[in-house]
C-alpha cells in the first residue's frame, strides 16, 4: 500500500525523540558539522554519517577516531589521516554537498565477522490497524559495514539472525522487543505525520543485546 513519503530522516528522528521510551533506543544523532563530528568523536570513537535524504545505504561513511588516527569507510573504501581536519577535508570531497547527519556509531552483533542488523516492515490496513508484514535480517556482504540487500548484503529470517550472534533463547525476546517498539514509534509517526500507508524500521542489536533503531524509511524496499 502506498501513503504519504517523508524522506527528511532528521525529522523523523526528532519525533521519536519527543518520546522517553523511544528515545533511549535511538543513537545521539547530531546534524553534520565540524564540531559536531568532532565532539561526537571524542566521546563515542565511531560514528556513522548518512545523507538527510536518502536510502539503499548510499552515501553512508563510517568515521572513527584511534589515538590520534582519524580515519573513514566508504563502502570497502578506507583512508586514514593523521589529523581530523585532514580527514575533514576528506571527507567533504566524498559527500559531495549533500546534507548529512551524524549518528553514535553502534558496535553490531555478528555473525561469521558480518555485522546483521534488521528490517521490521509495517502496512496500514483499513484505517485504524498497522499489520507487521515481514521482520527480516540483513547480513552485510564480507568487507562492507552496510548491510543493505541492493550492496550485496544477505537476507535471513529475523529468528536466523538472531539465534546466530546470539542464542535461541534470545530470539522470542527480541523479536518482541523489536515489535513493541514498532507499534509505539508508529503511533507516534502516524500522529505527527497523518497519511503514512507504510513504514519500514531498521533495527540493530549491540553486543550487549540492546536494541536501537537507526532509522524509519517510508518508502521500504
Amino acid at each position: 500500500m502506498a501513503g504519504r513519503r517523508l524522506a527528511n530522516k532528521w525529522l523523523k528522528t526528532a519525533v521519536l525523540l519527543s518520546d522517553p521510551t523511544i528515545a533511549q533506543h535511538i543513537p545521539q544523532t547530531r546534524r553534520y558539522n565540524a564540531a559536531n563530528l568532532r565532539s561526537m568523536l571524542s566521546q563515542f570513537g565511531m560514528v556513522v554519517i548518512k545523507p538527510i535524504v536518502g536510502g539503499g545505504g548510499y552515501g553512508v561513511i563510517k568515521v572513527t577516531k584511534e589515538g590520534g588516527t582519524y580515519a573513514y569507510t566508504a563502502m570497502s573504501r578506507r583512508r586514514s589521516f593523521s589529523s581530523f581536519n585532514g580527514m575533514f577535508h576528506g571527507l567533504s570531497a566524498v559527500k559531495k554537498r549533500r546534507k548529512y547527519i551524524i549518528q553514535r556509531g553502534i558496535h553490531l552483533a555478528k555473525i561469521g565477522g558480518r555485522p546483521i542488523d534488521y528490517r521490521v516492515k509495517v502496512v496500514k490496513v483499513g484505517s485504524q490497524y498497522w499489520e507487521v508484514r515481514s521482520m527480516v535480517g540483513r547480513l552485510a556482504r564480507r568487507g562492507l559495514f552496510v548491510t543493505n540487500l541492493c550492496k550485496g548484503g544477505s537476507r535471513l529470517t529475523a529468528a536466523q539472525g538472531i539465534r546466530g550472534s546470539f542464542s535461541s533463547s534470545m530470539v522470542k525476546v527480541k523479536k518482541n522487543e523489536m515489535r513493541h517498539l514498532t507499534v509505539l514509534s508508529t503511533t507516534k509517526l502516524e500522529r505527527r505525520f497523518p497519511g503514512l500507508g507504510e513504514l519500514g524500521f531498521d533495527y540493530g542489536i549491540d553486543l550487549n543485546g540492546k536494541i536501537w533503531i537507526f532509522e524509519v524509511n517510508t518508502r521500504p524496499q
